[in-house]
Formats: structure tokens, C-alpha cells, sequence
């Protein structure tokens, strides 16, 4: 029997091309689109099988650290680490990273995968066949890549073309081909031979690591040095800045697969999206009759061909086709299917003015290690706020300079400490915070703890938090 898989999720990326769901603080692979799962736990559902797959190694930074340990609690699922990078330095050196933990958890000879979670995939029988060939081609020395069988002669992603047959039924790679115009698209399809480059990869740790030290040794011996003088924080493993940071910024196909004499590419026709515009949403979509894709609480009249969802609010849309309508919590995009690309431009101008920026950053629910919060109301000197605390979870003990809090619990039993008088309040029970007094809420029950707070002062930004006491380490 073949020695397991050890997955490599790459969880790190800030894009903001499906907007207003989409924001810099909740990537894409953290939202739930279409279906009970967000991209990201899709993902770690993929890599779920233990006859198959080790726990799988995540790779993200710093922000959305809390995000990645949270849905992984959700689906129950273990990790077997989670590694923070502290600068962006693109997909060489995070690989690189993840090969060095992978030796020194499983071994040089340990099998890797690597795989993106922003992708929609259907892992269904083909899937998994696709990845046993590529893990039988792996241990026969290769660094392997997942070609997916193009449906379109699409300009956005990056192809490969096939050579000769190898006796895994992988084919060893011929040549990549950066993103093409439309005409050299369409006459790669008709020639046969071409695959879309997924970026997803399978290969042994030390194999990627030897021949990074050949191709790209600044890149190999960053990530090795970040990972020797990493440390341990709570669940996560944060790679040591000083080191990672030297790393050239550049991508693993640029450093290594389009140098190496022994690439191979796994044709997989499997369906696969990576999601980067609205209408790539609607493609993969369940339709109804009129071919509409709708999504949370929505009222459709007279309208085709259409991708309408929306969270936190009811959207009714009527006599229109071809169209994305998206309402999130506090923003709505209305745009032509067929301009859902230039998604991108419209985020970079709403970025550039004041009163916009903040549209493109947050969301109004924000996610923390306890739990969260949720914007429920701003005004002059006041704001509403909905939290949620996790069962067995606790904020840190704390203070406010500028202002005071009331807390009314909703559902769920709170503990709450003010000075030094510590008390239990049950639902529709409330307590007063004055300002300037040390106090910490928590959460001793059994099920989700929720409350709402109003905060009245002078100054009400989250910076104006004085942590005492973390048991997650933040000051």
C-alpha cells in the first residue's frame, strides 16, 4: 500500500474579484458561495480521507489565522499545522516552507500535495483517480501538475502542453504557456494537447526541496532558514520573518517547473473553477429553469440567465437577464455577466476614495479567535454591535480609555467580570461596563453565547482596547 499524502493548502491570498462578498479582511476561500461549505473547508473536505491523506499542513499569514483554525473546527477536522508566513512572497517560498515541515514531520521521502483553497471542484471518482496518478508519478521521481481539460478558449489561466506518455498515464511536460490572447487560446484547444495549469502540484518534499536548491537556491534556503528559526504560537507555527523575507518573489512555476527537466502534467478532466468572477460563479451553479443561480434569500420575477445571491438581507430582482445582483450586509454590486472580469477595476476606485475604502477592506462581521462580532449599528458617539462567543471561549481582560458598554445576552449564559466582582448573567439579562473599567466577558456554557453590546463614548475603534490578560497572545 502506498504511503499517505500529505496536503499543503495555500490559504493565504487577498483577492477581491468577487466583491462585495469578497474583502480584503475575507478572501474568497473563507466565504460560502454556493452550498453548505465555504472554499476553503471544500478544500479540507477534499483531503478528508485518512486511508488517503495525512492531516493536511495550512498555509496562511497572520490575519486570517483564526479563519483557518475556526473552519477546520467546524468540519471537525485536525491539522497538522498551521504555518503563518509574515510577508507575502508568493508561491516558491511558501511551497518551499511547507516541503521543509513536511520532512521534518513525515520525512524527505513523504509525498506532497498542494493545492489552492479558492478552487470549485467536483471531487467526484475522476478527481481522485487524477490524484492517485499523480502521487504514482510523484514516486517516480517528478514533480507533477494537474492540466485540467480546457472547456473554453479562456485568456485567464495560464496553460501546459503535454509530451510524451509516462507509464503512470501522467505525460511528462512539454512547455507552459502564459496567459494567451484569444486567437492563440482557440488554436491551442484545436491542436489538442493543451491543458488549463491548475496549480495544484504532487511531489515528494525532498525531491522539491534538491531541485529548488538547484533552480531557485535563494528561495530554498529562505524557507529553510524561516523554518529552522520558526516559533510556536497557541495552534500555529509563525515562520521567521527576518529569514522569509529575503526570499525572491516569485512564483513556484517562474522558480522551478518551467526549469526542471522532470515536470509532468496529469490530464484531469475533472470540472474545475478558480472562481475569479462572477460569471465563473454562475457557471458552476446549479440552474433553475431559466437558468438563474440564486443563492440565500431571494425573490426572482421575469428574470434569465442570471446570478442572484445575496447574506444578511432579502434581494428581490425582476425583468432582468445576463445579470450578477450581489447584496452582502452592507454593499450591493449589480453588474453584466459578461463584465463580471472588470470587477477588479470598480474595488481599485471604491479603494481610492474615502468613504469607500472601507467597503473593500471588512465586512461588517468580523471574525476573532473567541468568536465575533457583527456592525449592527454606527452613530454619532454610539454604536451597536452583535458578538458571539464560542462555548469554553473568553475575550481578554481589558479596558477602554474613550468608552463604556452595555451588554444585554440573548442567548446563552455569560460570565462577566467587572473590577473584581465576578457574575453569571442568563438571557435577556444585561450589565453595565463604566469606562475605564477592567472587565472580561466569557463563555462557561455548552452551546453559542450571544449578546448585544452598545458602546457610547467619545472614541470607539477597536484600537482603544487595552488587553491585560490574552490567552491568545495579542497585546
Amino acid at each position: 500500500m502506498a504511503a499517505k499524502i500529505v496536503p499543503v493548502i495555500m490559504a493565504g491570498g487577498k483577492g477581491t474579484r468577487l466583491w462585495p462578498l469578497s474583502r480584503a479582511s475575507a478572501p474568497k476561500q473563507f466565504i460560502q458561495f454556493i452550498g453548505d461549505k465555504t472554499l476553503f473547508q471544500s478544500t479540507l473536505a477534499r483531503v478528508s480521507d485518512p486511508e488517503l491523506y495525512e492531516a493536511p499542513i495550512v498555509l496562511t499569514n497572520e490575519e486570517f489565522r483564526f479563519l483557518v483554525a475556526e473552519q477546520a473546527r467546524e468540519l471537525g477536522l485536525k491539522l497538522a499545522a498551521v504555518l503563518l508566513e509574515p510577508v507575502a512572497r508568493n508561491t516558491a517560498a511558501a511551497v518551499a516552507a511547507a516541503a521543509t515541515l513536511v520532512t521534518e514531520l513525515f520525512g524527505k521521502d513523504a509525498t506532497m500535495h498542494v493545492l489552492g483553497s479558492d478552487y470549485e471542484i467536483d471531487a467526484n471518482a475522476t478527481y481522485y483517480d487524477c490524484v492517485r496518478t499523480a502521487r504514482d508519478t510523484a514516486l517516480e521521481g517528478k514533480l507533477v501538475t494537474f492540466g485540467i481539460a480546457p472547456t473554453e478558449p479562456a485568456t485567464g489561466y495560464g496553460y501546459i502542453e503535454s509530451g510524451k506518455a509516462l507509464s503512470t498515464g501522467a505525460h511528462a511536460v512539454k512547455r507552459f504557456v502564459e496567459k494567451p490572447a484569444l486567437e492563440k487560446a482557440e488554436a491551442m484547444i484545436a491542436s489538442g494537447g493543451f491543458y488549463w495549469n491548475s496549480g495544484m502540484f504532487m511531489f515528494s518534499a525532498g525531491q522539491l526541496l534538491s531541485e529548488m536548491h538547484e533552480y531557485a537556491p535563494d528561495v530554498e534556503k529562505a524557507a529553510s532558514k524561516a523554518v529552522s528559526k520558526a516559533t510556536r504560537d497557541l495552534d500555529f507555527t509563525r515562520l521567521d520573518a527576518e529569514a522569509f523575507v529575503k526570499s525572491p518573489d516569485i512564483s513556484i512555476d517562474y522558480a522551478l517547473m518551467e526549469k526542471t527537466a522532470n515536470a509532468a502534467v496529469v490530464p484531469s478532466p475533472f470540472t474545475w473553477s478558480d472562481l475569479g468572477s462572477w460569471d465563473s460563479v454562475w457557471k458552476v451553479g446549479k440552474r433553475d429553469d431559466n437558468g438563474n443561480v440564486a443563492a440565500g434569500d431571494t425573490t426572482l420575477v421575469n428574470t434569465k440567465n442570471s446570478l442572484v445571491m445575496t447574506h444578511g438581507v432579502h434581494l428581490a430582482v425582476q425583468g432582468m437577464e445576463d445579470v450578477a445582483v450581489i447584496a452582502s450586509e452592507d454593499a450591493v454590486y449589480v453588474g453584466q455577466l459578461k463584465d463580471s472580469q472588470e470587477v477588479g477595476k470598480l474595488v481599485k476606485l471604491l479603494a481610492s476614495q474615502k468613504t469607500t475604502a472601507k467597503l473593500t477592506e471588512t465586512h461588517p462581521t468580523s471574525y476573532r479567535p473567541w468568536g465575533g462580532y457583527t456592525s449592527v449599528l454606527n452613530g454619532e458617539r454610539f454604536q451597536v454591535k452583535r458578538i458571539f462567543v464560542l462555548p469554553g471561549k473568553k475575550l481578554s481582560l481589558q479596558k477602554h480609555h474613550h468608552r463604556s458598554e452595555h451588554w444585554i445576552v440573548v442567548k446563552g449564559t455569560a460570565e462577566v467580570t467587572v473590577g473584581e466582582h465576578v457574575q453569571m448573567l442568563r438571557e435577556n439579562e444585561s450589565i453595565y461596563i463604566p469606562l475605564g473599567e477592567v472587565h472580561r466577558l466569557s463563555n462557561p456554557g455548552k452551546i453559542l453565547l450571544e449578546l448585544i453590546e452598545v458602546q457610547t463614548g467619545s472614541y470607539l475603534g477597536e484600537d482603544d482596547i487595552i488587553r491585560l490578560v490574552d490567552e491568545f497572545g495579542r497585546s
